[in-house]
């Protein structure tokens, strides 16, 4: 194909474009050319101007001592040092002085492959193969990846994206649920389903992973000499877009492609929302978490939100289970909450071991809540996640006997009397509340179904 070739081309004539639009159409031209060479190249950019520029070969053989091959999968890239390279910043100033800015004649119809993706994903090379991956028009999915925030400077009505509910706690900083409307919850689903759940994890990552659980993550922990059990704070909203998109870079998709991914997948909270935040916790955390808040970031509420939190902080698991091999020590996460475990090396400074992992934490952009540090030996309960690990896993007893006498007391006096809370389906809560303690504990909750089946309902 060649640099003129009107099937790969779409006329659009741009009066008075900006340098960025200048620069975007010369990368998506220079990456459609039929080879990386001078010669391609200028055709292409020619094309793109309308006539051969001055300047354009200097700005094609920068770009070209810079790039040995073309960057099919980040033209973002190639644009930006297009916009950088002196050829093209004097050609933009001397147009500008003249009053004359440079204009687009013709704007190249082309998107950038993606590399090959990591084994056993999807391949997706362009937006709109994205688009047709979750059943959605180009226009739609445009408008939920909102790369320009125009849903957080708008203002209320129905069109936003997400309704906003702020769950007050008490002492503590409140917390803000972000809920996607129908249509961007199931695009997201559709991308949990089809590619994110698809990409590895680190092996210390033990939640909503498919095959791990709180349960496999503490059976690592059993038996050990001391437990040390540290909560990250506000842990989605520090999740950054920029931590997503890496993540979605690496797994060796596209620029354009990562890009839409992120922004149909992280948001940024409006100001009215922010304004509004109530009562609790210290300034400190309430400006940390506004601070967070305001920047795109993985909503709490979204379904593709947990797994896309566990592939964005791969890099901190790595560094924490390095730093926990040191000392012979165990090191696994479940969402927010981080459990280490190990012998005499470990149970020997675990204070020295904790500001450790608080130095990594915060060198990673998150914050660990000191406050809630458990260190636990073996000669007292040892927690991991809830679930009891001094010497195999186990439910806690007090927890045993609570469920215990809830459930003899509907057998005794009927389940209206125990359904303290108002819970909408009583019957279904205890059976869900027996099977944690049958995955846990299998003989003791095989004793609490047996006594459920004697309830009347």
């Amino acid at each position: 194909m060649t640099a003129t070739s009107a099937g790969a081309r779409v006329l659009a004539r741009t009066p008075r474009a900006r340098p960025s639009d200048v620069a975007d159409a010369l990368a998506d031209a220079f990456l459609a050319a039929d080879e990386w060479s001078p010669r391609a190249l200028t055709d292409a950019g020619a094309y793109v101007l309308g006539a051969r520029r001055r300047w354009l070969a200097p700005l094609v053989h920068s770009i070209l001592r810079e790039f040995v091959r073309a960057p099919v999968d980040a033209p973002r890239l190639l644009s930006s040092r297009i916009q950088d390279a002196p050829a093209f910043t004097d050609a933009m100033r001397k147009a500008r002085e003249r009053g004359a800015a440079v204009t687009i004649a013709h704007r190249p119809a082309t998107s950038a492959r993606s590399r090959e993706p990591l084994g056993g994903l999807p391949r997706i090379d362009d937006l709109a193969g994205l688009a047709a991956l979750l059943d959605l028009a180009t226009g739609e999915l445009d408008w939920f990846a909102d790369t320009k925030h125009w849903n957080r400077r708008a203002p209320a009505g129905p069109l936003h994206l997400y309704r906003y509910e702020w769950r007050v706690r008490q002492g503590r900083v409140p917390r803000l649920l972000e809920v996607p409307e129908k249509r961007l919850r199931r695009a997201q689903r559709g991308l949990l389903e089809r590619v994110l759940g698809l990409i590895p994890n680190h092996d210390a990552a033990h939640g909503f992973i498919p095959g791990r659980s709180a349960i496999t993550g503490a059976a690592r922990h059993a038996g050990s000499d001391v437990v040390v059990c540290l909560d990250l704070t506000t842990f989605f909203a520090r999740v950054t877009a920029g931590r997503v998109y890496g993540a979605l870079r690496q797994a060796g998709y596209s620029e354009p492609v990562a890009h839409a991914v992120t922004g149909v997948c992280t948001n940024a909270v409006p100001p009215r929302v922010l304004a509004a935040m109530p009562a609790g916790g210290s300034s400190g955390e309430r400006f940390a978490l506004r601070r967070a808040l305001a920047a795109p970031h993985l909503p709490q509420g979204a379904p593709s939100s947990p797994m896309l939190a566990n592939l964005a902080i791969r890099r901190l698991d790595s560094r924490l289970a390095g730093w926990a091999s040191g000392v012979g020590a165990v090191y696994t996460r479940y969402a927010d909450d981080l459990a280490f475990s190990g012998g005499r090396s470990l149970a020997r400074r675990p204070d020295a071991f904790v500001r450790g992992v608080q130095r990594i934490v915060e060198d990673e952009g998150h914050s660990l809540s000191i406050a809630k540090t458990r260190i636990r030996r073996s000669g007292v309960r040892q927690t991991v996640t809830g679930i009891v690990v001094n010497q195999h896993v186990n439910i806690s007893r007090a927890e045993y006997d609570r469920l215990k006498a809830t459930i003899h007391n509907c057998v005794t006096h009927g389940p209206a009397t125990q359904n303290h809370s108002g819970v909408g389906d009583f019957r279904a809560h205890l059976l869900g509340r027996i099977s944690w303690v049958e995955s846990v504990n299998p003989d003791r909750g095989r004793k609490l179904r047996e006594e459920f089946l004697s309830i009347r309902w």
